[in-house]
């Protein structure tokens, strides 16, 4: 019998729709996953099994093949889990397959069955969007991120039980109910956003002249480098920066809620208010940790400044080839990252503070 899953993987800021197809045949009991698959994909071999022995469900005593397609296309993370499983249950006539077309399933696997949140889930939700993918089935600790997303049916999940149940028809998961009764209620006060704790010029006494400097910097959008003596409030003067921009608008704040999901930051990712970023690497930072890169690829520290701040302390201590690395990403606004089987592009478009002693 053959099933078929929707799932999504994330590339760079975008989601790339991925199809997890079922398919069990006589032969002895096996259990083949293919499709580019890295290590942790093909672990979910064992997670799936475990799951599912501990949820009481019957793993087929066929041989059983996982494809992840497009096959061409590198897999990575612990997200297909629990559409793999769901697709297992759904060839072996374990459960309907009404509600599975059109939905895309993401979430990790614990061995008790227990969902575990990914990394991604909003920007998946909004490149599925503009495939036409309008209902997804999540963990639980990433629907409130995937729910800032309009016009997408989010269904969040803690257990591999709730998921079948909500697949079958039978019940719908917890936060699912509780989420359509909160939104059904009309005296509902929304969260209100937690005040800033950036500090910013009030807090800084005397040095009029570089609060002007900031000041003008921050008004134009220019990049900035201070010059003086250890203690004079250089790095203090570079922290008030965040808070002299302007708040984000709506675009803007998307991007950089993704840009935490995919970095794995969920609540952040989900916060009701979302600061302008102030990153500050050491100067021993790598050029992976600034620009970008590793396995699976990650964004850097300029990436994660994006619509912020990149603060560089001491900046003659910072390697000649890192401070070359920042001309394209400044001049651009963005990051490519070229890898033998995929590139990946990032935004960066920050604005660059540096601190020196003279």
């Amino acid at each position: 019998m053959l099933a078929t899953v929707s799932s999504a993987a994330v590339h760079g800021l975008d989601g790339l729709r991925v199809a997890v197809e079922i398919d069990l045949q006589r032969g002895l009991r096996s259990f083949h996953l293919v499709g580019l698959p890295s290590l942790a994909v093909r672990e979910s071999r064992e997670r799936v099994v475990a799951a599912l022995a501990n949820c009481d469900f019957e793993l087929p005593e066929k041989r059983l093949t996982v494809n992840l397609a497009p096959a061409d296309v590198p897999k990575d993370g612990a997200a297909f889990d629990l559409a793999i499983a769901l697709g297992v249950l759904a060839a072996s006539g374990q459960c309907r397959t009404a509600r599975l077309e059109g939905t895309c399933v993401l979430g990790e696997l614990a061995l008790d069955g227990s969902v575990r949140p990914v990394r991604g889930v909003l920007p998946i939700a909004t490149g599925l969007r503009r495939l036409g993918l309008r209902r997804m089935l999540v963990p639980e600790q990433n629907a409130a991120e995937a729910r800032l997303v309009t016009g997408v049916e989010v269904i969040g999940c803690a257990h591999l039980s709730s998921a079948v149940a909500w697949v079958d028809g039978r019940e719908e998961p917890a936060r699912s109910r509780r989420a359509a009764v909160e939104s059904a209620a009309p005296d509902d006060v929304p969260p209100q956003p937690e005040a800033s704790t950036a500090p910013d010029l009030s807090q800084v006494y005397g040095q009029e002249a570089a609060k002007r400097a900031l000041a003008i910097a921050a008004a134009g959008g220019h990049h900035l480098l201070f010059v003086g003596p250890p203690g004079v409030g250089k790095s203090m003067l570079a922290r008030c920066m965040p808070a002299l921009l302007p708040p984000l608008v709506d675009a803007e704040a998307i991007e950089v809620r993704q840009i935490l999901s995919v970095c794995g930051r969920h609540a952040q990712a989900a916060a009701a208010q979302i600061d302008r970023p102030f990153r500050a690497p050491h100067h021993t930072v790598s050029i992976a940790g600034l620009a970008g890169g590793g396995r699976p690829v990650t964004p850097g520290e300029i990436t994660l400044a994006h619509r912020g701040v990149l603060f560089l302390d001491e900046l003659p201590e910072f390697p000649r080839h890192l401070l070359d690395l920042l001309r394209q990403p400044l001049e651009d606004g963005s990051i490519q990252i070229a890898r033998a089987n995929h590139n990946v592009c990032y935004p960066a478009r920050f604005q660059l503070v540096a601190a020196m002693n003279p």
